[in-house]
């Protein structure tokens, strides 16, 4: 079996859609080797992260040729209106649409279609969108609905959104859970080290958040949930990501409370080996987000060992499983409550500890998962 993927996010997204689309490749071609993966993009980024995938063994390259390679809006088009075409002239039998959309003209192409889902966060989440993005990802996850002969969903959540808001019949859409990096299943043996190596002046102890900083993912509720804490149990916030407005205002909170010396400003870190090593010494991980469409870096914290807070909302109660302390986002009050807990009873954090790292690899088995996706691709 030949499958096509549009594979732009693979080499030019270093974060959620990009990181998603590198490990179901990941999966597929440990587990499914037999199968032949193309990977279409009319450009790469090449770095330490897409070098590998530029000769993977079992893949094939496939980009436009002439000046569509420098030219973005050229290389939109050749997406849109091309891709189909292309992965016919190649043999894909099958055409994985990676990130919520699909070309035109699959069928009349003679291909068979699955799209993922990660989210409609434009839907449940407006007020981060202007109206005119909201109206394009609309269009572009109605048509991808619309048109694919199956649809993947990265959570029962999420399944049960694209349900709500596109009308799909239930038997076209699965949830498979977004594959998680294989390093994360197995821990460093001296991890800090290397978690000092990726944050200057890394405290003995300290909580991380590992995401983007906007309003959806709610820091600024967790920086007033520390400011609740006794200052005997309060530690400093480690943040492991970047933000435009929404961190301005969380910026001048903390300034406004006097709280500088309790949060850390790490930036972004693509290095996965040092995103593990912060996770495995962090006294607990923070993650009371409004809306997810997976909650990828909860499960990454859960494997790497490390107890985690989450929310009690769209698809975190299953990333974080029975055993992470789920706080209500809208309640500052909710989300301390479950900080101070976790810091203060040695028997709920070892619990959460062993019990969620073993419904993390019972879950997001890589196999499992993998046998899931080609299942889909073969019926």
């Amino acid at each position: 079996m030949r499958i096509a993927f549009d594979a732009k996010r693979l080499f030019n997204n270093f974060t959620g859609l990009g990181n998603h689309s590198r490990t179901t490749l990941d999966i597929l071609t440990e587990f499914f080797p037999e199968s032949e993966y193309l990977l279409l993009t009319p450009k790469i980024r090449e770095n330490a992260v897409t070098q590998p995938y530029l000769q993977h063994e079992g893949c094939s390259l496939v980009m436009p040729k002439g000046p569509i390679r420098s030219f973005s809006p050229c290389g939109a088009l050749w997406r849109t209106f091309s891709l189909a075409k292309v992965a016919a002239e190649h043999g894909a039998t099958v055409f994985h649409g990676l990130s919520n959309e699909l070309p035109m003209g699959l069928k009349q192409h003679g291909l068979r279609s699955v799209v993922t889902i990660h989210d409609v966060a434009f839907r449940t989440f407006p007020d981060m969108y202007h109206w005119h993005d909201r109206q394009i990802y609309d269009l572009k996850w109605r048509y991808a609905c619309r048109h694919a002969d199956h649809i993947i969903a990265i959570s029962e959540s999420t399944r049960q959104d694209v349900l709500r808001f596109y009308g799909v019949p239930e038997e076209r859409v699965s949830v498979v859970y977004q594959p998680v990096q294989r390093l994360f299943y197995t821990p460093q043996a001296e991890p800090r080290l290397v978690a000092e190596q990726a944050v200057e002046g890394l405290p003995q102890d300290y909580l991380l958040y590992v995401g983007s900083v906007n309003s959806r993912k709610n820091l600024l509720g967790i920086v007033r949930a520390l400011e609740q804490l006794p200052q005997d149990v309060r530690l400093p916030l480690v943040v492991v990501g970047n933000g435009g407005e929404y961190k301005q205002k969380v910026l001048e909170y903390v300034v406004a409370h006097h709280l500088e010396q309790h949060l850390i400003w790490a930036g972004s870190i693509i290095d996965n080996r040092q995103l593990q090593a912060l996770y495995q010494c962090a006294a607990l991980f923070v993650y009371p987000s409004f809306y997810e469409g997976f909650g990828l870096p909860v499960v990454e914290a859960l494997l790497s060992g490390c107890p985690v807070v989450t929310s009690n909302v769209s698809s975190l109660p299953e990333a974080g499983g029975p055993h992470s302390l789920q706080a209500d986002p809208t309640s500052v009050e909710s989300i301390a409550d479950c900080l101070f807990r976790l810091l203060t009873d040695t028997d709920l954090r070892q619990r959460a500890i062993v019990e969620g790292q073993a419904y993390a690899r019972r879950t997001f088995d890589p196999p499992t998962l993998a046998r899931q996706l080609h299942s889909i691709y073969l019926s």
